[in-house]
């Protein structure tokens, strides 16, 4: 039977009470302590960041000396810090990878973007997948080698063939599914540590046969 949206559970209640505006920051936490993409003095790019509560979380873990560009189409509910930008940013547009480049390089990019949903599995995930490809396209102008990526993907499309892109151009990479995830959901996270960046895929694509 699946679960009541509208009904708060353990995650909502405790995000009201430690300030957080969503419950998904806790999505963030677990990924934060399973693979610690973030560390003191940082500067990471959160895409989709609406209404905040990553941002919140992110602002913590970097500390005072680092930094956070919270990027989203809808509005992020943040009070003013000079550690924080916030940026209309529709990552689908095609000044997307310019401005991410424009404000990098970043330690770390973490995403929980997701499509307005349909209730079409199939469009949804399509959707879902598009997003992620677009972030993954940009990180070479964004993401500094060694940084780190998590990002949102609904399952059931082509994050198998993403995960495969992605174990090319980081150390190691992984799905990974928080408890936080609500039972009913078919979303997981696709994180990469350590990334190459693409100068090895270029090499290998201009070495003659």
């Amino acid at each position: 039977m699946s679960g009541d949206r509208s009904r708060p559970d353990h995650y909502s209640r405790r995000a009201k009470q430690e300030g957080y505006q969503a419950r998904s920051v806790y999505k963030l936490q677990e990924i934060q302590q399973r693979f610690r993409l973030i560390r003191a003095g940082n500067r990471v790019l959160d895409l989709g960041a609406a209404p905040g509560s990553w941002s919140r979380f992110l602002l913590r873990a970097v500390g005072t000396g680092g930094s956070v560009v919270a990027g989203d189409l809808g509005v992020i509910e943040l009070p003013p810090d000079p550690r924080l930008e916030l940026l209309q940013l529709d990552i689908l547009g095609e000044d997307f990878p310019a401005e991410v480049e424009r404000r990098g390089p970043f330690d770390a990019v973490v995403s929980d973007a997701a499509p307005a949903t349909t209730g079409g599995r199939v469009l949804d995930t399509a959707r879902s997948a598009a997003l992620v490809e677009a972030i993954v396209a940009a990180l070479p102008r964004c993401l500094r080698p060694g940084g780190n990526l998590a990002v949102k993907i609904f399952q059931g499309g082509e994050e198998q063939e993403l995960l495969r892109s992605l174990r090319q151009t980081f150390d190691s990479a992984r799905a990974f599914k928080p408890k936080a995830c609500r039972s009913e959901s078919f979303e997981t996270y696709l994180v990469g540590v350590g990334f190459r960046g693409e100068s090895e895929r270029e090499q290998r694509d201009i070495l003659p046969v």
